[in-house]
């Protein structure tokens, strides 16, 4: 199951994991970042600025509830 991770960009404290939203669209070329990040308005409301927030797109195993996090294309591996 496709899902994406949200964290929020803290000055202080870094990183921080603020949500995790399932993908429940059939047709995942619908999927745009605006349509992602209109959950988190929608979501957090004005309480939160989304230009402090970044998501990333992650894979759930649907029997064991693992996710898998794909190795960042600008991390290079020996």
């Amino acid at each position: 199951m496709v899902a994406y991770e949200f964290y929020l960009c803290d000055q202080v404290k870094g990183y921080e994991l603020i949500g995790v939203l399932p993908e429940r669209r059939k047709h995942l070329e619908r999927v745009t970042q605006k349509s992602v990040m209109d959950w988190v308005e929608k979501v957090f409301g004005d309480n939160l600025s989304t230009r402090d927030i970044y998501f990333i797109q992650v894979t759930i195993n649907e029997y064991t509830g693992n996710i898998f996090r794909a190795t960042p294309a600008f991390i290079t591996q020996k």
